[in-house]
């Protein structure tokens, strides 16, 4: 900054009032302050300002998981996000499941400049924690059950469940098999109570849950159970990926979807629309989980404290596709209407 200061005859202040976007400084003496730093290759030194600022403009993610599309739609919705306000992100991966994994990562994070957390992990691993995050630092929660102190932004899982049953009971389909998710996951537990609830409350049967972990092959595995029980006529499936299992496990049990079997997914991947045939499915707002993870962080941020606890609940949209159908040689009741796509 001297330097730049010398080269374009001007004090040092002039320059840190120019780099920091600062107005009070005439057009041509930020003509030439900047002509200097050009020649010269300067650039603000991001961590003396961080010192002399308190401020890192930083967030880091920590996340339990890279593997699933959901996780890595939410994760690229907080940097988008976070970007848009001048903010980096820190992704923190948490690879070891276990107590020791856990505390691994808190220790580190005592080491790491970062304004704000955004934790996307399951609540246990919160709870295995001993070594807690920094003190002074906002905290927000992700898909996962309010524990009472902090921030939750949780799509409506939910009522997304429910209005994929909905729609399946509506088409006259007796009832409706789930291919849920892991026992130990919060998204996977409310989007089975969100089924199992919608068939209580309709009086009709609720089926066993076959359990998956996300993952096309295992919706094929626990799918062939489903392709062989004759009866089975709906499936709803916890993610789309393991939808697009079930598929082949009916496909191999000559089964069709949607004349012999219909499916719906959860998230609305990209993909979803490529199934053969499209797949009807809960559409979650990524960007929008993302946009509001960001801006409770930086509210606190702002305000010098944590906000109140509270979950922030992101709505679920059901986007009807190819399919879903009645069951073979019995007409559609319709319960209520559905987006189509």
């Amino acid at each position: 900054m001297a330097d730049v200061a010398t080269r374009a005859g001007v004090s040092a202040q002039t320059v840190s009032r120019v780099a920091n976007g600062f107005g009070g400084v005439l057009d041509e003496t930020r003509a030439a302050v900047i002509a200097a730093m050009e020649e010269l290759g300067y650039r603000p030194n991001s961590a003396a300002r961080a010192l002399k600022l308190g401020s890192f403009r930083t967030i880091g993610v920590i996340s339990s998981t890279l593997s699933t599309i959901g996780d890595v739609r939410t994760i690229e919705a907080i940097a988008h996000s976070a970007a848009l306000e001048g903010y980096t992100t820190t992704l923190i991966p948490l690879r070891a499941q276990g107590e020791g994994g856990v505390k691994r990562v808190y220790s580190r994070l005592q080491e790491l400049a970062v304004d704000a957390l955004i934790l996307n992990i399951e609540k246990q691993l919160l709870d295995r924690a001993e070594v807690l995050v920094p003190p002074g630092v906002p905290i927000v929660l992700m898909d996962t059950s309010p524990d009472g102190m902090h921030i939750v932004v949780d799509t409506d899982q939910f009522d997304g469940a429910r209005q994929a049953t909905e729609h399946l009971l509506s088409l006259g389909h007796h009832t409706v098999r789930h291919l849920a998710g892991p026992e130990d996951s919060h998204p996977a537990q409310r989007r089975l109570e969100g089924w199992q609830r919608t068939l209580e409350d309709a009086g009709r049967p609720v089926p066993e849950p076959v359990r998956g972990d996300w993952t096309a092959q295992s919706g094929y595995e626990r799918g062939r159970i489903l392709a062989e029980d004759r009866s089975c006529t709906a499936v709803f499936c916890a993610n789309d990926q393991m939808a697009l299992g079930l598929y082949r496990a009916l496909r191999e049990a000559g089964r069709r979807v949607p004349h012999d079997v219909s499916v719906v997914g959860f998230d609305d991947t990209a993909d979803a629309i490529a199934y053969d045939p499209p797949l009807t499915s809960v559409r979650q707002d990524f960007a929008d989980a993302g946009r509001r993870a960001v801006s409770a962080a930086l509210a606190q941020l702002r305000a010098g404290e944590e906000s109140t606890p509270r979950i922030d609940v992101v709505p679920t949209d059901l986007v009807v596709r190819a399919s879903t159908a009645a069951p073979s040689g019995l007409p559609a009741m319709a319960i209520r209407p559905a987006r189509e796509e």
